[in-house]
């Protein structure tokens, strides 16, 4: 059974010295607003890791299995979907309405990503699209940030194809090797990253949305355990210390006295996603001046460097609190 209520949720999640998502087109450096300095971290960053953690999870296998992993082809899957809902994979491609609604049922019941986030499946034999019922917007920091580009020296050095042929055998190798120069077999590189940055994602989860992929509490459950516990399985010497340091669901369940009224009103929602996701209304986060002065520095560098004040008492009728607990391992209702 898909879930019956609309869901708001606060990410929160710090790095420490690295680069929590490096762009492309700026040489990997980490993302940045260039207007106001302040960092970004992509939604497709976020659920790469969502997915990292459930693959861990559930060793890949249906049906938590993933559809968008690394170097794999997208269209194998569908192909396989046709052929387990539909018998074989339609001519030229061409499937009918009902075909590609039998494959997309498919991939929804044995692919935790594509009932959580959507697909696009009419790459190859179309299974039509999947609307995911959890989003992601950006993420953003809470300050601005530096971001530090370092100079680095590698003993070793990898030969370019005027040095040696790359279908060179070993013995020549070692030959090119024993006559280079010694300071020739060194070389230069660099590494970005920023000495600290807080960072907030929002999220939103409809419940009418998960009706066509039946994304199920149980689906839910799994997602707020990755969100707790994926910065913890995706360790990299240039993602240096990225840590969950906050998660707030805010869960809509209605007011209505009428329990079929109460229940459309909890999948609709009680209260618009600013009311609960604005920084500064239900949840506030300030710079801890007296932490910081007693660290010596005038930037906050470590998450004790913020205070967070939650303020139940303004929260919309209708609508839950749900903090997460490290020590549970669960969320926990305020």
């Amino acid at each position: 059974m898909s879930i019956q209520n609309r869901y708001e949720f606060l990410y929160m999640f710090d790095c420490e010295n690295g680069n929590p998502n490096g762009d492309p087109d700026a040489g990997n450096s980490p993302r940045i607003d260039p207007e106001d300095m302040h960092g970004l971290v992509s939604d497709v960053a976020l659920k790469r890791r969502v997915r990292n953690f459930i693959i861990e999870k559930f060793e890949n296998v249906a049906p938590n299995a993933i559809y968008i992993e690394h170097a794999t082809n997208l269209n194998k899957p569908i192909a396989l979907a046709h052929e387990k809902a539909n018998g074989a994979v339609p001519k030229d491609s061409k499937s009918t309405k009902k075909q590609s609604l039998n494959a997309r049922k498919w991939m929804c019941d044995n692919f935790y990503d594509v009932r959580t986030f959507g697909a696009v499946l009419s790459t190859g034999a179309n299974a039509g699209q999947v609307r995911g019922p959890v989003q992601f917007a950006f993420a953003r920091s809470i300050d601005p940030i530096m971001p530090l580009d370092l100079s680095i020296t590698r003993v070793a050095k990898t030969p370019t194809e005027k040095d040696i042929k790359s279908d060179a055998s070993y013995q020549q190798h070692v030959e090119w090797e024993e006559k280079a120069p010694e300071d020739s077999l060194r070389t230069m590189g660099r590494k970005a990253l920023i000495p600290y940055g807080l960072f907030i994602a929002k999220g939103f989860i409809s419940a009418n949305l998960a009706k066509g992929t039946e994304f199920s509490d149980n689906d839910l459950s799994n997602l707020w355990e990755a969100l707790a516990n994926m910065y913890d399985h995706d360790r990299s010497a240039s993602k240096g210390m990225m840590s969950c340091r906050g998660l707030y669901v805010f869960k809509h369940v209605g007011t209505d006295t009428n329990a079929e009224q109460k229940i459309r009103q909890a999948m609709l929602g009680c209260a618009p996603a600013h009311a609960l996701l604005d920084l500064g209304k239900v949840v506030e986060i300030q710079k801890d001046d007296v932490a910081m002065k007693k660290d010596n520095v005038t930037a906050a560098r470590k998450f004790t460097h913020y205070s967070v004040t939650v303020k139940k008492e303004i929260l919309p009728d209708g609508v839950e609190l749900w903090i997460w607990d490290n020590t549970k391992s669960s969320l926990i209702k305020v």
